[in-house]
């Protein structure tokens, strides 16, 4: 079987990549009947010179390899008829406005993986960026803390090599914060990412209701899981997994933590259904004490109720004027400063890349060799021979823009 290691083509640019240099050799002594092509890139993190130096054969032509791995979108004049692809098309949960992707996906009959469908037996994502989105979410959060209060000017994560720069940074300037207070909710990946920022700068983590009743003279956090901050209805106690199930008949009580804490950092999971984690008419109340968000998971308009729009990497800061509902500047006195960039790992891609990497090749290379034996290649399968599978023909309305 031969593999093209993909450009990227999708812009902004994006450098990162499924499998580093490193992470080819492995994967070709491990199998030997695998083959690796390299598609020429000036954007990648590791360079071309990188994959050659490591006996890799880099090339602009990488039509007769049977698998394309990329991370973005490929364009659809850059898709090639008649081949296997991975990557984040963006189109199960029908996104409108990668309609027509779908669309030449199809007409070229193209075998379509998405990396988001990737799972486990149980269908639990194996393959994700989400943990680096976490890290460097954080990371910017502090960033956004500093120059909304004029206290320091983080150097931007892009320019950092690594996550232990991050971290070394953020231990630079813990002794000039003030005895804020940070709330963290999720459980996952991406909130554990952010975890390890705050564990690693030497922050002190304290239990929900201490942090709720408790003064501190050093800056805390807690992490919160999704019954600290949604309640029955009815008043009942149950476990979470009655609000994965049933998450219409909870409401939000976020706001027993806003009133105390400084900076919230969002690293939750929201799905269909459950309550917002606060609302605009909460920001308003002059209980509401938060002032800067990083918001990771970044849902417009939607359980953040500050988070309005999606912010870049360029510029990665917006102010939220929660009286008026309006975009103002972040340094504001009255602004909620928001960071809210959507492709938070793109600034660390050579750590999110050897991360994702290893997952790759754990879950997914051995599945062509095995005959899918676990079935990872057939819950992930998107579309063949010009159709949608099983698992996706719900999208069939969506790709005929019936909905």
């Amino acid at each position: 079987m031969k593999l093209a290691i993909i450009k990227e083509r999708k812009n902004p640019p994006d450098r990162r990549v499924v499998f580093s240099p490193d992470a080819c050799v492995a994967l070709l002594s491990q199998f030997p009947n695998l083959e690796i092509k390299i598609e020429s890139s000036d954007i990648r993190v590791f360079n071309d010179a990188a994959y050659r130096a490591n006996g890799l054969l880099v090339t602009n032509d990488v039509t007769d390899c049977d698998v394309m791995l990329g991370v973005k979108e490929v364009p659809i004049d850059a898709l090639i008829p008649n081949k296997a692809y991975f990557f984040f098309s963006h189109t199960f949960k029908k996104q409108p406005y990668n309609r027509d992707l779908l669309r030449a996906i199809l007409d070229k009959k193209i075998e379509m993986y998405d990396h988001e469908a990737i799972t486990d037996i149980k269908e639990h994502r194996t393959v994700a960026f989400g943990r680096y989105a976490g890290i460097v979410g954080a990371y910017n959060g502090f960033r956004t803390y500093g120059l909304k209060y004029n206290l320091f000017d983080l150097k931007k994560a892009e320019y950092c090599e690594d996550q232990a720069e991050l971290i070394a940074n953020l231990k630079n300037i813990k002794s000039k914060l003030p005895n804020i207070k940070i709330v963290l909710t999720g459980k996952g990946k991406v909130s554990n990412g952010a975890k390890e920022m705050l564990d690693g700068m030497g922050l002190l983590e304290v239990r929900a209701n201490n942090f709720i009743d408790n003064t501190y003279n050093e800056s805390v956090y807690t992490q919160l899981d999704v019954l600290d901050y949604n309640i029955r209805k009815d008043k009942k106690v149950l476990d979470k997994y009655d609000f994965y199930n049933n998450p219409t008949a909870y409401n939000s009580n976020f706001m027993r933590f806003a009133k105390v804490a400084d900076m919230y950092i969002s690293g939750h999971f929201f799905g269909s259904g459950s309550p917002f984690i606060f609302t605009r008419e909460e920001a308003k109340s002059s209980d509401f004490n938060i002032k800067v968000v990083a918001d990771v998971s970044c849902d417009i308009d939607g359980p953040v109720a500050c988070t309005i729009r999606p912010s870049t990497i360029a510029n990665p800061i917006y102010g939220y004027d929660a009286q008026s509902e309006r975009e103002v500047d972040f340094k504001d006195s009255n602004a909620i400063a928001v960071m809210a960039v959507d492709n938070l790992p793109c600034e660390l891609p050579n750590d999110a890349s050897v991360g994702f990497g290893v997952m790759f090749a754990k879950h997914v290379i051995s599945a062509f060799f095995d005959n899918d034996a676990d079935g990872v290649l057939k819950r992930a399968r998107m579309t063949k021979d010009g159709k949608l599978t099983a698992l996706f023909d719900y999208l069939q309305n969506y790709v005929d823009g019936k909905e």
